[in-house]
C-alpha cells in the first residue's frame, strides 16, 4: 500500500512551529525567517511539495533551499523535522501560545515558564489575575492587564482553522475555471462565505449543473491540485487541495441550479429570513425548490434571477445576503447599484522604494496603475523615511516621472504616524506642500486609539486616516476604536476614512463602512500597495465596499483627481 505524503499545510505548520521554538530558544534570527518564509510559501503553493522534496525537485521553488528540501523529506520519513522534534523538549507546548499574546514577545515567553513556572494559558491567566505577572522584569501593571484582557478575549487559542479571503478567492476561482472547461460542463459557480466575500472563509462550496455529472466529479477528484478524497459520491465531492483549502462540489439537475446555488450561497440569516417571508405567503424554500402550500407543486429555478423575481423580488447581490436589511430592500426594489471594481479612477494609498519596505520603483507603480485603467496615483510613502532631505529628491523623482508617463498623474503624498501622545510625525508646514496625506496608527493601539485618531481629524491638513483600527485579520483585533465617534467627526471635518484592501486588513470592516457611508463620509478604496502585484487587492475592498452597501458615489476614488482635489479640506 502506497504511503500517504503529507501535505503542504502539515509541512508548513511543522516549519511554523519550528520558527517559533526557535524564536523562543534565542537562535538565529536568519533560521526563524527562512522557515517562516518557507512555511507561507509551501502553504501556498498548489503542487504536492512532498513529492516534489522526494523527487529532488522542491527546491526549484521560489523560496525554498536544499535545506528545506531535506526536512521535507524527513516529514515523509520519519513524520517530523529532526530539528522540530530536537527542540521540542526544550520548550513546554503550552509556551508557544504565549507568542499569540500581545506584548510577549520569546524572551518574555521564555521568562513566564523559566521564572514563574508557568506553562499553560491557564495557568497565565491565574497569574495575570493574581498580579504575579509584574513580578518579571519589564512588565508593569498595564502589560500584565493587557494580557489577561487579550486571554478573556480568546487570544492565544487555537480557533477553527479559516482561510484569508485573499488566499481562497484565487484558488476557488482556478477551479471553477478549470471544471468549467470540462466538455459535461453546464454552469459552475463559486458559492458560500467566500461568493458573499466574507474576509475569511473555511471550506470552499461549489454548485455545478452537467450533462454528465459523474464524469464531472471525477475529473474534481482527479484534478492534480487534489490532495486527499475526503468523500466522493454519483453527485458530490469533498477533496483537500496540496494548499489545505477544503472544496465541497454538489452537481445538480440544470432546472434547479439556481435554487441550489442560492441556498449553498447563504447566509444562514439570509436563507432564514427568505423562508419565513415565503412561509407568511403559503411557501415552502427548500435548497432543491419551492413548494406551494395549497398544490402541493413544486417549483424549480434554473437561476437565482428566476428565483428571487418569482419570490417578488429584485435580485439581492450576494455580497448583501447577510440576513440585515436586503430582503425588505429588495421587495422594495430600492437595493442600491453597488459599486464595481471597474469604477476605479486611481489609487489613493501606495508605497515606493522610498518607503524601505516597498518593492517598486515610483515609475513601476505608477505604470502599473495606468495598466489598470488608472488616471492617478498618490504615492503615500511612510513619513519616516522622508527625512533629512529625501521629501525634496522624492519630489524630483516624481516630476520626472510625471513628464514620462503623462497624462497619468503621480501626485505627492504621504502615509504619517499618529504617534502615542497623539501628534504627528511631520510638521504642518510640510502636509501643507502635500496633494494627499494619510494618517495611521502604527503602534501603541491601546493607548487612547480614539482620542488620538479624533485629533489627527482636527488636523486641516490631514485628509484620510487609514487602517482605522489597525487590526490583522487571524493575527491582532482592532485598536478599540470608538467607530462611531469617529465617523461622526469625520463627517463634521470632511475627512476620508479608507478601506485598506489589504487581505489580512479589509479595515474599515463592513458593518463600519456602511455606517460611514450613510454619514456621508469620503471613502476611498486603497491597496496600501508595497509592489506592483499588490495593485490588485482592490477586488477585495471593492467587495468590502459592497458588502457596505456602498455605491459608486460613496467611493471617492471613482472621480477624476480634479473633483477629489475640490473636495479637499
Amino acid at each position: 500500500m502506497a504511503k500517504t505524503l503529507p501535505r503542504n499545510t502539515e509541512i508548513a505548520d511543522q516549519l511554523d512551529l519550528l520558527a517559533d521554538i526557535s524564536e523562543i530558544l534565542a537562535e538565529e534570527p536568519f533560521k526563524v525567517i527562512a522557515y517562516r518564509r518557507a512555511a507561507a510559501r509551501i502553504r501556498e503553493s498548489p503542487l504536492p511539495v512532498a513529492e516534489l522534496a522526494l523527487e529532488g525537485k522542491a527546491k526549484e521553488l521560489p523560496g525554498i533551499g536544499r535545506t528545506i528540501e531535506t526536512k521535507t523529506v524527513e516529514v515523509v520519513e520519519l513524520g517530523e523535522m529532526k530539528a522540530l522534534t530536537k527542540r521540542r523538549g526544550l520548550v513546554p507546548p503550552g509556551g508557544v501560545d504565549f507568542l499569540r499574546l500581545p506584548g510577549v514577545g520569546p524572551k518574555t515567553a521564555a521568562r513566564i515558564w523559566t521564572e514563574l513556572g508557568i506553562t499553560t494559558l491557564a495557568g497565565l491567566k491565574s497569574a495575570a489575575e493574581e498580579g504575579r505577572l509584574r513580578a518579571l522584569s519589564g512588565m508593569g501593571v498595564r502589560s500584565e492587564e493587557k494580557i489577561l484582557r487579550a486571554l478573556e478575549a480568546g487570544a492565544g487559542e487555537r480557533e477553527e482553522a479559516r482561510v484569508l479571503l485573499g488566499k481562497a478567492l484565487p484558488s476557488v476561482r482556478r477551479v471553477v475555471e478549470e471544471l468549467s472547461g470540462h466538455p459535461a460542463a453546464i454552469a459552475v459557480s463559486e458559492a458560500g462565505s467566500a461568493r458573499r466575500r466574507r474576509e475569511t472563509v473555511h471550506d470552499l462550496d461549489l454548485i455545478a449543473t452537467s450533462t454528465d455529472p459523474l464524469a464531472l466529479i471525477a475529473a474534481f477528484c482527479s484534478a492534480g491540485w487534489v490532495a486527499e478524497i475526503i468523500a466522493r459520491g454519483e453527485t458530490k465531492a469533498t477533496v483537500v487541495g496540496h494548499d489545505g483549502l477544503r472544496f465541497d462540489l454538489r452537481v445538480v439537475p440544470p432546472e434547479c441550479y439556481g435554487n441550489v446555488l442560492q441556498h449553498f450561497t447563504g447566509s444562514k440569516d439570509h436563507n432564514v429570513a427568505l423562508r419565513e417571508e415565503a412561509q407568511r405567503c403559503g411557501l415552502s424554500i427548500s435548497e432543491y425548490g419551492v413548494t406551494v402550500a395549497e398544490t402541493g407543486e413544486v417549483v424549480t429555478h434554473a437561476s437565482e434571477e428566476e428565483l428571487y423575481e418569482w419570490l417578488g423580488y429584485a435580485t439581492i447581490p450576494p455580497e448583501l445576503r447577510e440576513g440585515t436589511d436586503e430582503i425588505a430592500a429588495a421587495r422594495e426594489r430600492s437595493l442600491p447599484t453597488l459599486v464595481e471594481l471597474g469604477d476605479l479612477t486611481g489609487e489613493m494609498h501606495a508605497h515606493s522604494t522610498w518607503s524601505a519596505d516597498g518593492k517598486a520603483s515610483i515609475e513601476e507603480m505608477a505604470r502599473a496603475a495606468r495598466g489598470r485603467g488608472y488616471r492617478f496615483l498618490c504615492l503615500t510613502d511612510h513619513s519616516h523615511y522622508l527625512r533629512d532631505g529625501r521629501l525634496e529628491a522624492q519630489w524630483v523623482e516624481i516630476d520626472a516621472v510625471n513628464a514620462r508617463v503623462k497624462p497619468f498623474r503621480v501626485l505627492r503624498g504621504m502615509e504619517v504616524n499618529i504617534r502615542a501622545d497623539g501628534s504627528l510625525d511631520v510638521d504642518d508646514d510640510v502636509l501643507a506642500d502635500l496633494d494627499w496625506v494619510i494618517a495611521s496608527l502604527h503602534t501603541s493601539f491601546e493607548r487612547n486609539p480614539t482620542e488620538r485618531v479624533l485629533g489627527a481629524m482636527d488636523n486641516p491638513h490631514v485628509d484620510c486616516i487609514g487602517h482605522l483600527t489597525g487590526r490583522r485579520l487571524l493575527q491582532r483585533p482592532g485598536a478599540p476604536v470608538d467607530v462611531e465617534r469617529v465617523v461622526e467627526r469625520a463627517a463634521e471635518t470632511g475627512t476620508a476614512l479608507e478601506i485598506n484592501s489589504q487581505a489580512n486588513r479589509l479595515d474599515l470592516r463592513d458593518t463600519h463602512a456602511r455606517l460611514a457611508g450613510e454619514a456621508g463620509v469620503k471613502i476611498p478604496v486603497t491597496t496600501d500597495a508595497h509592489s506592483v502585484e499588490a495593485l490588485w487587492y482592490a477586488e477585495f475592498g471593492i467587495a468590502q465596499a459592497r458588502r457596505a452597501w456602498l455605491t459608486k458615489d460613496q467611493v471617492l476614488n471613482t472621480r477624476p483627481w480634479r473633483d477629489i482635489a475640490r473636495t479637499r479640506r
